[in-house]
This record gives C-alpha cells, sequence and structure tokens, in this order.
C-alpha cells in the first residue's frame, strides 16, 4: 500500500506540475490576447479615422474639380458670346457685300443721292490715270540728283550742268588736257611711305 500511496504522490506532483505549466502557458497566452486586443483596437480606431479623412479629401478634391469646371464653363460661354458676335458681323457684311455687288453702280455714281444721273465718267477716268501715273513717279528716283520722280534721262539739273560745261569748253574758260599714257606706267593708287613705329622719348 504504501507503494501505491508513492506513486499516487508522484503522480499528483506530475499532475500539479503539468497543471502549473498549464496555468502558465494560460497566463502568458491570455497577456498576448489581451495585447493583441488592444492592439485590434487601435488599428479599428486608425482604420475609422483614415476612412474619415479619406472621405474629407475625396469631398474637397470633387469640390475644387466642380469649381474648376465651372469657371472653366463661363470662361468658354463667354468666348463662345464674342465668337458668336464676330461671326454674325461677318454674315452681315457679307451680305451687304452681296446687296452691293447686285446693285453693280460705278463708285462716283450718286443718282439717288439728290445728284443727277451722270452719263459721262470720263474725268473720273482721268483722275484714276492721274492718280496712278503718281504711284509710278513716286517710284522712280533720279541717279544724279537722287530725288524721286524722275530718271537721269530727264533730269533737269544734270542738263543744266552739261549746258554750263559745254559752255565753258567752248568759250575756252575751262581747259580739258587729256593725255595717252601706256598700259601699267601710271599707277593709279601710289603706294604710302612705310612707316615704323617709333618709341616715345622719355625725358
Amino acid at each position: 500500500m504504501a507503494i501505491n500511496d508513492s506513486y499516487q504522490d508522484e503522480d499528483e506532483d506530475e499532475d500539479e506540475d503539468e497543471v502549473s505549466e498549464l496555468l502558465e502557458l494560460l497566463e502568458k497566452f491570455s497577456f498576448e490576447n489581451a495585447s493583441l486586443k488592444k492592439t485590434v483596437k487601435t488599428l479599428n480606431k486608425e482604420n475609422v479615422s483614415l476612412k474619415h479623412e479619406l472621405e474629407c479629401l475625396s469631398k474637397r478634391t470633387l469640390e475644387d474639380k466642380t469649381i474648376s469646371l465651372e469657371k472653366e464653363n463661363e470662361i468658354l460661354k463667354v468666348e463662345i458670346d464674342a465668337l458668336k458676335r464676330t461671326f454674325s458681323k461677318f454674315l452681315n457684311s457679307s451680305e451687304k457685300l452681296d446687296k452691293l455687288l447686285g446693285l453693280q453702280r460705278c463708285v462716283f455714281n450718286k443718282a439717288g443721292l439728290g445728284y443727277d444721273e451722270m452719263n459721262n465718267v470720263k474725268h473720273f477716268q482721268k483722275y484714276l490715270d492721274k492718280k496712278d501715273n503718281q504711284k509710278l513717279s513716286s517710284s522712280m528716283t533720279c541717279n544724279y540728283c537722287k530725288k524721286y520722280g524722275h530718271t537721269t534721262h530727264t533730269c533737269y539739273r544734270k542738263k543744266n550742268d552739261m549746258y554750263k560745261r559745254n559752255l565753258l569748253l567752248k568759250n575756252k574758260l575751262l581747259k580739258l588736257r587729256t593725255i595717252w599714257v601706256p598700259k601699267g606706267t601710271f599707277v593709279t593708287n601710289p603706294p604710302r611711305p612705310k612707316a615704323t613705329w617709333v618709341p616715345k622719348a622719355s625725358t
């Protein structure tokens, strides 16, 4: 019996050891469980706050986008109105031009405005010819006197100068002497004397 009691005591000791180990494991797991619950709670709070911030940001971006689109819409409406006005002017002017072309009247014909009808329009043709001649004459320049409106062939200053020169030659007041020189003997541009640099004398 004593042996049975000793076995029972040993079994009880082993059971107590196992129970104590299990209790220690239970305490560890309970601590871990509590810490994990705390982390889950904090993560849930962070998740909720982030969701709230995301909703606020999405609302703000949507509001900003709608505001920018409304501004752009207003600008485009103003541009469309301006373009409509300009196109209406073009349409009106094209209609007026068609009316004028349909009349087929001369510019100088003022019949119907209190004037008699003009049967003879020749003097207006002369007026237009004069204007064309003035345009041509203003584009011509003289190479002798450098003035506009005529050429060297019709230059009165050149003719006057030539007349004076001829008079002086006839009256022998002006003598021109011409000499024949063989080619290469008369140098037109003689070289200058050689210049040497002399330093300034110090005194």
